[in-house]
Formats: structure tokens, sequence, C-alpha cells
């Protein structure tokens, strides 16, 4: 995903100097925003929702990304030829990583409240305060994106299975990758309005419809292309490796 350093022989990379971890990153945040929908949807609609479950699910994938998060926010730079992978990857997944974290002491605390009651306008009351830091991560997001189109980021080399098809082209995984930043960071953006109005029974808004669209498409996008990262990132690292 990244350009690399050329040698006479060929591309090699010196894979001690490049840790990388956007393939967890990137399937753990779609996994988050899809569960976030996900939860938000079922209590919308009023429908049974085990909160402990969705409690140990943000659990699980909030510390995922605050360690891997935290370690490349800290360790600087991680990655000894593209710093900005740092920024980029990094801070984001840690503080998504953070948030979910707290949500899942938060559904945990609140496992116990009766279907009976309205648990959508309970947690929407509850979360309120967090709108704060939840808008300026959207921000962030956005200009991550705008970044990742003024200077052609996130294009792969030749050497990189499927994407490196598109290696000419640099501007296409560039536009790929920015969409989903720049989306997600909308939806994060237009977060506090989806939670006016929100609670069990009522109709969504077209606000609740925008944020969940845009939180949710670019969330299957992560989680898909995290994944097919775990087939051509080792390939990469394999027709780069040098003798």
């Amino acid at each position: 995903m990244h350009p690399t350093i050329a040698a006479a022989e060929g591309l090699v990379i010196d894979w001690t100097q490049m840790p990388t971890y956007n393939t967890i990153m990137s399937v753990a945040a779609g996994a988050g925003l899809l569960t976030v929908v996900w939860l938000a949807r079922a209590l919308q609609l009023g429908k049974p929702a085990r909160l402990e479950g969705y409690a140990v699910a943000f659990g699980v994938l909030g510390t995922i990304l605050t360690l891997t998060g935290a370690h490349m926010t800290l360790t600087w730079p991680l990655a000894k030829y593209f710093p900005f992978d740092n920024i980029i990857f990094g801070e984001p997944s840690l503080g998504f990583g953070v948030l979910l974290l707290g949500s899942a002491v938060l559904l945990w605390r609140r496992r116990e409240l009766p279907e009976t009651e309205d648990r959508a306008r309970e947690l929407a009351a509850v979360i309120a305060p967090l709108n704060i830091i939840i808008v300026g991560l959207g921000l962030a997001l956005g200009a991550i994106a705008f970044a990742g189109l003024i200077f052609q980021l996130f294009a792969a080399p030749p050497e990189e299975p499927i994407s490196g098809a598109f290696a000419q082209w640099p501007w296409v995984e560039a536009t790929f990758m920015s969409g989903m930043f720049g989306v997600t960071g909308i939806g994060a953006v237009l977060f506090p309005l989806a939670l006016r109005g929100y609670r069990a029974g009522a109709p969504r808004t077209a606000w609740q419809w925008i944020v969940g669209i845009c939180i949710g498409l670019p969330g299957l996008g992560f989680f898909l292309f995290g994944a097919l990262n775990f087939f051509t990132h080792v390939g990469l690292i394999i027709n780069t490796m040098g003798s």
C-alpha cells in the first residue's frame, strides 16, 4: 500500500524497518463501524438486543485498535520510510479504539436495562457528551482524506498482488481509500444530529439515514479491504524480501 525503495535487482524492502498493522486495524475498524450501525438499528426498531454481547464485541475490537493504534502513535516513526502512517492509521485507530472501550463499559453497566424501557433514548443521552471528540475525529478523517488525494497516498507498488495492478494509476487507490476516510468523517461530524429524536419505535430521520450510510458503507469497505490485505501484504513481502 505504499511507495517503496528501488534496488538494481528489483524492488527490495527492509521489512525490519517497515512494521505496519493496517491489516488487523482495518478489519477491526470496519467491524466496529458495522457493529455500531447494527446496534443502533436494533435499538431503534425495538428489537431484542443483548447489550452484554455488544459490550464484549466493542471490548474485543476496542482492545485491538487501542493496542495497535497506541503503539503506532507513540512509536515515532513506526515505519521508518513513511512516518505519515503513524498519523493516518495509528491515531484514528487509537481514538476509535478508546471510544469502543468506553462504549463497552457503558453497555456492560446498562446490560440489565429492561427492554420495556426506551433503551435507545437512554443510551443516546448517555453518550451525548462524547459528541465533541466524535466530531473532532470526523474532522481529522476529512483532513486525512484530503491529504490522500492531494499527495497521492495509499498507492500500491507493482509487486503487491491485486492492488499493484493499479500502480500506474496511483489516483485509483488514493481515491478509494481517501473516499472511505472522508465518508466516515462525514458520518462522525453529523453523528450528533443523528442522536436527535433517536428513540425506540421512532421513524428514522434523514440525518440518521445519512449517518448510517456514511458509517456502514465505509465500515464494510474497511472490513473487506483489510481482509484482502492479509493476502496482498503477504504477497508484497514475499515479492520484495530480496535474496
